[in-house]
């Protein structure tokens, strides 16, 4: 039988499979320029995920270690930050943490980030990356729990 056919698709409609799709993104449940605020946002927070990993990597990338000894502790850092970042906090997180505590644990690792960036150097930009963060996760949270 071909697609056109049989509709299904793993035992739903494509209509089906759509609404569950956008049931799962924040940004569905607006319209308009709220919905491209929050999705504009949502974009903005990984972003900064990606940057607070990369700036935790490149301070210890600068530590005065043997660079053999850098490398490994970068990869463990990088690794561990992402791990926990992933279980906890993330979206889709195996083991996702009530508001307060993904709040706190999300401006502790962004405020470890900025430290990051203002150790290599650069006190401006951990100043800027400190505020930006805490916008966006004050935004992100209002919209996570204004739905739910």
């Amino acid at each position: 039988m071909s697609e056109q056919e049989n509709p299904s698709v793993n035992g739903a409609a494509p209509a089906d499979v759509e609404a569950n799709v956008e049931a799962d993104v924040e940004w569905a449940r607006y319209t308009g320029a709220a919905r491209t605020l929050v999705l504009l946002n949502s974009l903005l927070a990984l972003v900064l995920e990606l940057a607070m990993f990369g700036f935790v990597v490149w301070w210890i990338l600068t530590l005065d270690l043997p660079l053999l000894a850098r490398i490994p502790i970068a990869i463990a850092a990088f690794g561990a930050f992402a791990t926990l970042w992933g279980l906890l906090v993330s979206p889709k997180a195996r083991y996702p943490l009530p508001t307060a505590g993904t709040v706190a644990f999300k401006l502790t690792a962004y405020g470890v980030s900025a430290l990051a960036l203002w150790g290599v150097g650069y006190p401006f930009a951990a100043l800027a990356f400190a505020v930006l963060a805490a916008a966006n996760t004050a935004v992100v949270t209002y919209v996570r729990t204004r739905a739910a």
